[in-house]
């Protein structure tokens, strides 16, 4: 009678751990997404232009409300340590609303914050694109993260992604010189064609 080999199965290696995560060097850019740790590559000089241009572009949102139609009500950073739902993710940019959250999160020493932003943007890298459009937008998806922006540099694009409980559906997709008013942030015009290109506001 014919015989069938049994497939030797490997263990499966072990999962990376929040303790591991926080542990690794800080110029890494480590993330620990599904048990693994993974990396952020060193940015561009079009990568670190259009993060650097899309924070001053939402400046005028971090701070306390100011009424009269003015924008205000945010916390924004750049690039901090989060721990969501038991994965670890360092974040392009990052906000949280201050009408949910009075305080700016701070994590306690040795650990990451734990607060749910309600806005992240991820600025693409060809190293890393596919992580941001793939597992990162279901990690992001799975902590209710209410707003996802993904700026894309080498095709000159903005897609925002907008929460809902069957998964993130596209709000706004644009590129080249539009000019548009972005959710959550639409109290202010975004030029686009100032995240990638040596264009001022109102030009093109």
């Amino acid at each position: 009678m014919p015989t069938t080999a049994l497939s030797e199965t490997r263990p499966s290696p072990p999962r990376a751990t929040i303790a591991e995560w926080l542990a690794q060097p800080e110029e890494r850019g480590a993330e620990l997404i599904r048990g693994k740790l993974v990396y952020k590559a060193l940015p561009s000089a079009a990568h670190g232009r259009a993060q650097g241009k899309l924070y001053a572009q939402l400046d005028p949102y971090d701070r306390r409300p100011s009424g009269a139609g003015k924008p205000g009500g945010w916390w924004l950073s750049l690039e901090v340590d989060i721990e969501l739902a038991g994965e670890g993710v360092r974040p392009d940019l990052v906000g949280w609303r201050r009408s949910r959250v009075p305080a700016l999160p701070r994590a306690e020493p040795g650990k990451a914050i734990t607060e749910r932003p309600d806005w992240i943007c991820e600025v693409l890298s060809p190293t890393t694109a596919s992580r941001d459009l793939g597992e990162k937008l279901v990690v992001y998806h799975r902590a209710e993260v209410t707003h996802y922006w993904i700026v894309d540099p080498l095709n000159q694009t903005l897609t925002v992604y907008r929460w809902t409980a069957d998964g993130y559906i596209v709000a706004l997709g644009c590129g080249g010189q539009m000019t548009v008013r972005a959710e959550p942030f639409s109290d202010l015009e975004i030029p686009i064609g100032v995240l990638f290109e040596d264009a001022s506001p109102g030009e093109g």
